[in-house]
């Protein structure tokens, strides 16, 4: 299966011009490409309940962008950007309700010109001026660990607002602005954690969402907090040789239960990230060991080694997990995955994807493959020929097998 997968196949000229580099004034206004069973035609988001089956239950992820990206800048003059990737240690929770210090592992840009000197900038919450100082601890695989330290009894989600900003992807060529600290979130966005937009519910709207209620359309929440690696690009032929970023993800028993009572239904994952936690909540509820040794991680390639063999259905999943809770007294299962979703996967949850438009060549056009087959290709084409916009602030689909 996995063997036979050459990157090389998911490539396609993207042009510059059709990568959005701002958003549309209203959300909904965004195009909609509409795949359903081959068929492929085009709407306006504001329209996308009627191409939801019915008997849905859309899955949302909740998770809330925070301002990863500080710049400092030092006596010399030279700017030395802070990606904050995620803590060290501690929770993220528990990171972000610090009032003194915490350690978190960063990418820096410019670090050629940062030796062990420490880095202050200074930043203002309620009118109150404070500084934030920065302090490379030791390098990691992927940059650095930063300890920061800061005036004021001001938990740390605070100083970051005060003094980070918006972290847009990298192929959007420009600083972030006022707009960005809005519409770089989700409407819903609740629980901070995310490095990076869960894109494809930027085209939600409150009204939107009253449309779903309005037609019957039940929808929950989980928690996927998105790392920098969602950007991470294939470097090479062999995808085995690709290291899948991982993600930290929760979900309380009340999802768990609306899950279940989905079971039967079509349940429509909006964006890649709420597609890989619901195949990760799948294989977490039937891998032997997972719940009994409470070993909520899934790797890059190990559901795979269970391709050919008979395994629990959905509803045992959902229960098996349910069931974890109400033994061990709990509301909430926290995990991380790994998982790499690739052409020849068998989909056990989802049915129905709500995404964006994908950079050729990446881990989420693959994941679009293993759900469309070589059908992706078409719809690629499609919305090429018909001016659709790509990436984070791009347009939409939603694909129906």
């Amino acid at each position: 299966m996995t063997e036979e997968i050459n990157i090389k196949d998911y490539e396609y000229n993207l042009p510059d011009e059709r990568i959005a580099q701002f958003p549309l004034k209203d959300r909904s206004s965004a195009k909609l490409l509409v795949y359903k069973q081959g068929a492929i035609s085009e709407s306006k988001f504001e329209n996308i309940c009627e191409f939801i089956p019915r008997d849905s239950f859309l899955i949302f992820n909740n998770t809330k962008v925070i301002n990863a990206r500080i710049f400092f800048k030092k006596e010399t003059g030279a700017k030395i950007e802070i990606f904050c990737l995620e803590p060290v240690e501690k929770r993220i929770e528990k990171a972000f309700a610090s009032t003194d210090e915490c350690d978190w592992n960063c990418m820096v840009g410019n670090a050629s010109k940062w030796r062990n000197e420490d880095l202050q900038k200074s930043f203002s919450i309620d009118d109150k001026p404070g500084k934030l100082f920065a302090k490379k601890i030791r390098n990691t695989n992927d940059g650095f660990v930063i300890k920061f330290t800061w005036d004021g009894n001001y938990c740390f989600s605070d100083v970051m607002i005060a003094a980070g900003s918006t972290p847009l992807p990298p192929y959007i060529k420009r600083s972030a602005d006022e707009t960005d600290n809005e519409r770089y979130q989700t409407v819903f966005a609740d629980v901070e954690g995310s490095v990076a937009a869960p894109t494809a519910g930027l085209h939600f709207t409150d009204n939107v969402l009253q449309n779903l209620k309005d037609h019957n359309i039940t929808y929950g929440f989980l928690t996927l907090n998105v790392g920098a690696g969602t950007f991470k690009p294939m470097k090479t032929e062999n995808i085995f040789e690709h290291k899948m970023h991982k993600e930290s993800f929760s979900v309380n028993k009340g999802f768990l239960s609306n899950l279940l009572n989905s079971i039967g239904k079509n349940k429509v994952a909006v964006g890649t990230t709420s597609v890989r936690t619901l195949e990760s909540l799948y294989w977490l509820g039937v891998l032997p060991d997972k719940i009994a040794k409470s070993n909520f991680a899934i790797g890059q390639w190990e559901v795979y080694d269970y391709k050919n063999i008979d395994l629990p259905d959905s509803k045992t999943a959902i229960e098996n997990l349910i069931l974890y809770l109400e033994n061990n007294d709990t509301d909430t299962i926290e995990g991380i995955t790994s998982l790499m979703i690739v052409p020849g996967y068998k989909f056990k949850l989802v049915d129905v994807i709500i995404t964006n438009f994908h950079l050729p060549s990446s881990t989420l056009l693959l994941l679009v493959s293993a759900y469309l087959g070589d059908n992706w290709k078409r719809v690629y084409d499609y919305a090429l020929k018909n001016d659709f916009r790509f990436l984070s602030y791009g347009d939409s689909s939603i694909l129906i097998r």
